[in-house]
C-alpha cells in the first residue's frame, strides 16, 4: 500500500495532486463530470480585487506540444468570488481550496488576501494563498513583481501581515536567476514557492504575417515546459528552506513522481486540464501503480531524493 498523503505546510492533504490556477476554473464546473474531492486540493482562478474581462481576443495559441494564452486574468473580481463563487464550490469541493491572488499594485494585493481573509466563509474554505507576482507593477513602470527581487520581497512582505494562513508565493520563470528571487520571498516571511509560471512566447500567422495572439506575446505553458520547471524546483529546493509546489507541463503520474524527486512536496497540473478534463483524476488514479512500479511506498521519502 503506498501513502500518498502529504503536508502542505500543516494541512494534510490525500495526494500531491493541484489543478493548477487558471486551468480549473471555481471547480464546480469539474464538478459535473467527476467528483473533484479525489484532488489533494485546487487553485481556484486568479483573483483580482476588481472584475476583470480581460485581453482582447484572440487569446490562446496553440503551439507543438504546448498552448500560448493571454487571457489577461479575466475574473469577477473578489467580491463576487466570495459571494458567488465561492459558495457555489462549497457545495462541490469539502477540503480546503487554494486561493490564487493577483495584483497590480501591493495595495491590491493586501486589499484582495484582506477580504477573502476576513470573510468568515471564505476564511473557512481557504487553506492556503498563492500569491501570483507574475502580475506588471503598474506603480513600478508595469515590470512584474516576479522579475525583481526588492519588489517580490515587498509584496510578500505586505500581504504576510494580513494573513495567518500558509502563503505560497508564484514566481514568473521570466527571469535570470529564479534563486534569488525565491530567497527574497523566502526573506519576506513566504510558507512556500509555488513555480514555474508560464515562459513567454508568441506565435506568427503566416498568412497575415502578425501575431496570432492580440496581446502579441502571451504565456507559453504545457508539456514542452517540464525541463524548464524540473530544473527551475531543481534550484530553488537548495536555495531556500520551504516546501515547493512544482509545475510545468505535467501530464502523466511518472512527471508527478520527476517533479518530486527534483524537489517539489506538492505538484500543480496546469495545461493537460485542458486538453482533458479528466487530466488531473486520472494522473492521482496512476500514482499508486507508478509508484509500486519505482518501489516507493511513501511520497513523502521521495521529495527532493535527486539531490
Amino acid at each position: 500500500m503506498v501513502n500518498t498523503k502529504i503536508n502542505l505546510c500543516g494541512i494534510e492533504i490525500d495526494n500531491p495532486i493541484i489543478p493548477a490556477s487558471g486551468t480549473y476554473g471555481f471547480g464546480y464546473e469539474f464538478a459535473e463530470i467527476y467528483d473533484i474531492n479525489c484532488l489533494g486540493t485546487f487553485s481556484f482562478k486568479g483573483t483580482t480585487l476588481e472584475p476583470r474581462f480581460g485581453n482582447p481576443t484572440p487569446r490562446i495559441a496553440e503551439c507543438p506540444d504546448g498552448m500560448i494564452n493571454a487571457v489577461g486574468l479575466q475574473n469577477p473580481g473578489v467580491d463576487k468570488v466570495i459571494s458567488q463563487e465561492l459558495p457555489k464550490l462549497a457545495e462541490v469541493f469539502h477540503k480546503p481550496v487554494m486561493a490564487n491572488v493577483s495584483g497590480f499594485s501591493i495595495d491590491e494585493y493586501v486589499e484582495t488576501v484582506r477580504r477573502l481573509e476576513n470573510d468568515p466563509a471564505a476564511n473557512k474554505q481557504i487553506g492556503w494563498f498563492e500569491i501570483n507576482i507574475s502580475c506588471p507593477n503598474v506603480h513600478g513602470g508595469g515590470m512584474a513583481f516576479g522579475t525583481s527581487a526588492k519588489a517580490a520581497e515587498e509584496v510578500t512582505r505586505a500581504v504576510r501581515e494580513v494573513t495567518k494562513k500558509p502563503m505560497f508565493i508564484k514566481l514568473s520563470p521570466n527571469v535570470t536567476d529564479i534563486t534569488e528571487i525565491a530567497r527574497a520571498c523566502e526573506a519576506g516571511g513566504a510558507d512556500g514557492i509555488s513555480l514555474i509560471n508560464t515562459l513567454l512566447g508568441m506565435r506568427i500567422d503566416l498568412k497575415t504575417k502578425k501575431p496570432v495572439i492580440a496581446n502579441k506575446m502571451g504565456g507559453f505553458s504545457g508539456h514542452a515546459i517540464l525541463p524548464v520547471a524540473l530544473r527551475m524546483v531543481y534550484q530553488v529546493y537548495d536555495a531556500v528552506s520551504l516546501p515547493i509546489i512544482g509545475m510545468g507541463g505535467i501530464s502523466t503520474a511518472e512527471e508527478v513522481v520527476e517533479m518530486m524527486l527534483a524537489g517539489a512536496t506538492a505538484v500543480e497540473v496546469g495545461a493537460a486540464n485542458l486538453i482533458d478534463p479528466f487530466a488531473s483524476k486520472q494522473i492521482i488514479d496512476d500514482l499508486p501503480r507508478v509508484c509500486e512500479k519505482y518501489g516507493i511506498k511513501d511520497l513523502n521519502e521521495i521529495i527532493g531524493g535527486a539531490h
